[in-house]
């Protein structure tokens, strides 16, 4: 995707990169993509009124399980859209998919995804994701023929 045109993706989360994430060897450290990842995360997460619902019940989501792959390093200064939808809604769990795309190299520089499960943090055990949270993760579904 070479065209920044990002608006057929439910999720994005545009920033500038920072001097300070890069590593030794002048590009940004791969530990910063999953704090990108879960920048465009919590984007979601306040859209759906979750941090709300765990004050409140005590239950809430986790990141099980993450990855990323990496295309291409980046280099500050630049300018990064992140986006995300959602996949494979379950009774406990769904998957969010992800992509950084550099503004200065126009192109796509990582993917990843993420395994989100629902807790119940009183017990510490997984549970079913409240109704009305679920019902709103379908408006982050990525349309057909969207990638």
């Amino acid at each position: 995707m070479t065209d920044n045109n990002f608006s057929h993706f439910p999720l994005q989360h545009t920033q500038s990169l920072v001097w300070n994430d890069m590593d030794a060897l002048q590009h940004i450290n791969n530990t910063v993509y999953f704090r990108y990842f879960e920048d465009v995360r919590v984007v979601m997460l306040e859209e759906l009124k979750v941090f709300e619902y765990v004050k409140r019940h005590n239950i809430g989501p986790v990141v099980a399980s993450t990855r990323c792959d990496f295309r291409a390093p980046l280099v500050y200064p630049d300018n990064i859209t992140t986006v995300s939808w959602v996949e494979d809604i379950q009774e406990k769990r769904y998957t969010m998919k992800y992509e950084i795309h550099s503004h200065n190299q126009q192109r796509r520089v990582a993917v990843g995804e993420a395994l989100v499960v629902y807790c119940d943090f009183s017990d510490g055990k997984s549970c079913a994701i409240p109704e009305e949270t679920a019902n709103a993760l379908q408006k982050y579904l990525l349309p057909e023929n969207a990638e």
